[in-house]
């Protein structure tokens, strides 16, 4: 048993001053205000007035540390797993890009060997599948080969293939077929997400009544406003905005969603129906420098440089090097944030959307003890895994 003592403690509306947390074979056992005299129970750990938060929760990330997940051996999802994970990052969903079946075969096998690692790991929930039914006008950096429309007898196989391990899959939801795919793993308990498309506003309602409830990297790579003969048609973008259970993920690194465009999307947005991601790829966590987007086989050559991922001539985006605690620190400094709201924007929320609510994502009694341990700028010191601290 371990209580934690002198923390600020992050709830999911708000923050008791001076509280404790007391938890138990990894699970947490009481959390309240602190009284003065109070004897508390178990080995004391003093947080010094630090904040003690939930566990980051991060629904899709590429990889880190110098490692992807599509290079497809147990190492690489290790390593960048446990590099995200000393940024806080207690639970993830490793994420594919479009790829052969065969290369995705193989990160599934490796997936569920990493799923039985405990040591120094963070929580592996499932995987999430990027592509490979896309809109090849809004391909982005995915492999033009291996983009398709859905089709039941592959995506059937995928899903058999991967027993229980796929949490959420990215469709771009206008494509023949697509609908109908949605609504077969929304009933398997599978997320969907839009992402990579082109669907109109009038496409996304139907998506979103056959079960798509999440958009993908919420303005990157997707449809907006318009003209066709004149008319102003709506996109994806706008759908973000209009329908209001649907839930938006952004890449709040500053850089892909600069703070003025976050500042708007908080504004328009009901705060509960917004999740954060890093969508990193493997430079993440690393020093400036030439890097790799996607496995080191084929992978595209470019170079990590100033808090961004760019293209060797330095024209565009190649990718997120953000970590978790990276997101919640622009969220707070650069977008207005509370701390405690964007820290539920980076745990609850994404605990909820991929069904682990009930034991993740909050600093409540009965949930697990995945915990972080950070100072006023978002420095993270200490991460905590089911109770059991992390090296």
């Amino acid at each position: 048993m371990k209580t934690f003592i002198n923390a600020r403690v992050l709830l999911p509306d708000g923050i008791i001053r001076r509280g404790y947390l007391t938890e138990d074979n990894g699970v947490i056992q009481a959390v309240g205000p602190m009284a003065d005299g109070q004897s508390l129970p178990g080995d004391i750990i003093d947080c010094n007035g630090m904040y003690l938060s939930p566990g980051f929760i991060d629904l899709h990330s590429h990889g880190g540390g110098g490692y992807d997940y599509m290079d497809g051996g147990l190492e690489d999802i290790v390593g960048a797993a446990r590099m995200h994970l000393s940024h806080g990052a207690t639970s993830i969903l490793p994420t594919t890009l479009t790829s052969s079946d065969e290369e995705l075969f193989q990160v599934i096998d490796v997936f569920k060997e990493a799923q039985k690692m405990t040591d120094n790991m963070p929580h592996l929930l499932g995987l999430h599948l990027e592509g490979p039914y896309f809109s090849p006008a809004e391909k982005g950096a995915q492999d033009p080969r291996y983009i398709t429309s859905p089709k039941p007898e592959h995506y059937k196989k995928i899903v058999e293939y991967a027993d229980g391990a796929i949490k959420r899959w990215s469709v771009a939801p206008e494509l023949p077929g697509a609908v109908e795919m949605a609504q077969w793993l929304t009933e398997r308990g599978i997320l969907v997400s839009a992402a990579h498309t082109s669907a109109t506003f009038d496409d996304m309602k139907v998506a979103f009544q056959h079960g798509i409830r999440l958009l993908t990297h919420f303005y990157s790579a997707m449809s907006t406003i318009v003209r066709k003969n004149g008319f102003r048609v709506l996109g994806v973008v706008e759908s973000g905005y209009l329908l209001d259970d649907m839930y938006i993920e952004i890449i709040a690194d500053g850089m892909h969603l600069p703070p003025d465009l976050l500042k708007l999307i908080l504004k328009c947005k009901d705060h509960d129906k917004i999740i954060l991601c890093t969508d990193s790829m493997r430079a993440a966590g690393l020093p400036d420098g030439p890097s790799i987007l996607g496995s080191r086989k084929g992978g595209q050559e470019v170079i990590s440089e100033g808090g961004i991922a760019l293209m060797p001539d330095r024209t565009c985006f190649a990718g997120s090097v953000a970590t978790t605690d990276r997101l919640v620190r622009v969220m707070v400094y650069e977008a207005g944030l509370p701390v405690w709201e964007a820290v539920k924007m980076m745990s609850l929320t994404p605990a909820k959307l991929v069904g682990y609510g009930d034991t993740k994502g909050s600093l409540e009694a009965g949930k697990d003890a995945d915990l972080v341990l950070f100072d006023d700028m978002i420095t993270v010191h200490s991460v905590y895994v089911k109770g059991n601290k992390m090296q």
